[in-house]
Parts: C-alpha cells; sequence; structure tokens
C-alpha cells in the first residue's frame, strides 16, 4: 500500500476524470505510475546500453540497407 499527496489542482484533475469516466481514481493513479515505471525502465537501459564499450553499433545507411529501405 502506498499513500500519496497530490497538489489541489492535480486532485481536482483527477477527480474531474474520475467522475465522467466513472472508474476510480486509483485506476488513474495505477495506469499513470505504470506507464511512468515502464519508460523510466525504457530510459535506464538505454543509458545503460548507451554507456556500455562493448556496444555495437552500425551505421545509418547499414540499417537502412538491413530494415530493406
Amino acid at each position: 500500500m502506498i499513500s500519496v499527496r497530490l497538489d489541489e489542482e492535480m486532485e481536482k484533475k483527477l477527480e474531474r476524470l474520475a467522475k465522467e469516466t466513472k472508474r476510480p481514481k486509483s485506476f488513474f493513479v495505477k495506469e499513470a505510475l505504470g506507464n511512468y515505471l515502464d519508460d523510466m525502465i525504457d530510459y535506464y537501459e538505454a543509458m545503460k546500453r548507451k554507456n556500455d564499450p562493448d556496444r555495437e553499433l552500425i551505421t545509418l545507411e547499414e540499417m537502412k540497407k538491413a530494415l530493406g529501405l
């Protein structure tokens, strides 16, 4: 279980959306957090790969050829 404090504007937006969609506020909080976590996991994986000295790089032309473009 987790508790989160929202500023007044965000709370009003969440209340309005929940009321208009007849969904609980927790639904939108879980969706938003899930999307954010997925993005952060992707970001940190990209940074890890970017900084890997053993990464293999190809040129744009090699990529186009591989994709048949």
